[in-house]
């Protein structure tokens, strides 16, 4: 199918009017993120299995019309793994899509694993190999070649050929309302505000620290996340997670001597240095009030690796009963999430909406059950 390319705003207003009656809108973008922190859109592309339309945002000045398509409650959507194309939404609508699908997500739940590619996906529903020697390409640059344009295309064309399927063996299977909500929870991950107040807590070195030092390291985190947003820039290019650990460890008093720590990353110092000092003369000046509480590892509470293990068994028992995949229901990172809340672990007993194994489409499923299973065995 040979694809419409809209470079001006009058046919995108058209197409987006014409799609709000569209029965499924096969949706994906290219972008470029090779030194920003927020990926930089470079094509939009959409399908209703008779309009292919691959929309040029450098050209367009107003996107609104097809920002409004993914909010359309009524607008069924589908895309492939969502995750990267929600930061796109987010930070070139904003917009939060509605009423969407991520295939990636259906494959899980039909037992494919929690990452199936678009390509192996195509291979698998249509036998068609998928050309992705255009997957590095610069998306920004103009004119797009047609080479770029007919990868572009694919990524939608193949996306709503399968659409059908996919719906109806999750259907089913009774998983469509579990697939969407599973889907919703990772756009709602997404829209939802970072604290970077908290960021200190997941730091992997964090433990190490306390008091002083502890209360430095959760600042220049603070510090470094809104340098990064402030001026688009990846975190490791403001400063390197090494260099903000020896800093808080060592607690220099002096650019010159951050200059002579072993590790510390010289060019973080170069370019940073007087504002981290900054940041850690605020630290120095802070009351020991306001020091966090020591982190507890959780590979370090006792008896985790017999009560972790206890815990995979039950989630399995429980996924079983239920006829789904184990993997779709909960991987390491949601029972140590669990574990972590259960215990009360670092304060985390303050936001248990954050633990997935009681929330969503689980909750109805698997709260009780494990709730119940952690209060007469983790003792």
């Amino acid at each position: 199918m040979q694809p419409v390319y809209i470079e001006d705003q009058a046919s995108l207003i058209d197409y987006c009017q014409r799609m709000t009656s569209a029965s499924m809108l096969a949706i994906d973008t290219e972008f470029v993120r090779t030194r920003t922190l927020i990926p930089n859109l470079g094509l939009l592309q959409a399908f209703d299995g008779e309009h292919l339309v691959l929309i040029d945002p450098v050209a367009v000045d107003d996107l609104q019309p097809f920002w409004q398509l993914l909010e359309n409650e009524h607008l069924p959507k589908i895309i492939h793994s969502c995750s990267e194309d929600l930061e796109v939404f987010l930070h070139s609508g904003p917009c939060k899509p509605r009423n969407m699908l991520d295939s990636q997500v259906m494959m899980a739940f039909l037992g494919h694993g929690l990452s199936m590619g678009y390509a192996a996906m195509v291979k698998h529903f249509l036998d068609i190999e998928l050309d992705k020697s255009e997957s590095r390409t610069d998306w920004l640059k103009r004119p797009l070649t047609a080479k770029q344009l007919n990868y572009a295309a694919a990524d939608v064309m193949y996306l709503h050929q399968i659409s059908g399927k996919l719906i109806q063996l999750v259907q089913d299977k009774g998983l469509l309302a579990m697939v969407m909500a599973e889907t919703q929870q990772q756009i709602d991950k997404k829209f939802t505000p970072t604290n970077s107040e908290l960021l200190f807590l997941d730091f992997k070195q964090s433990w190490k620290l306390s008091g002083q030092k502890l209360l430095a390291i959760k600042a220049l985190l603070t510090w470094r996340f809104e340098q990064a947003h402030k001026r688009n820039l990846p975190f490791s290019f403001i400063a390197k997670d090494n260099t903000l650990m020896l800093l808080a460890n060592r607690m220099p008093k002096s650019v010159g001597a951050m200059t002579g720590i072993e590790g510390a990353d010289i060019l973080d110092i170069r370019h940073q240095g007087k504002a981290m000092l900054q940041v850690l003369n605020q630290v120095r000046n802070q009351p020991s009030s306001d020091y966090p509480k020591p982190i507890t590892r959780l590979d370090n509470y006792p008896g985790y690796k017999q009560i972790f293990k206890a815990m995979k068994q039950k989630v399995t028992a429980l996924a079983a009963s239920h006829e789904l995949d184990v993997q779709v229901v909960a991987g390491k990172k949601q029972i140590n999430q669990f574990l972590a809340w259960y215990w009360k672990l670092n304060d985390q007993h303050l936001y248990p909406q954050q633990v997935d194994l009681i929330n969503s489409w689980r909750k109805p499923l698997f709260e009780e059950a494990l709730i119940e299973f952690a209060n007469n065995d983790f003792k």
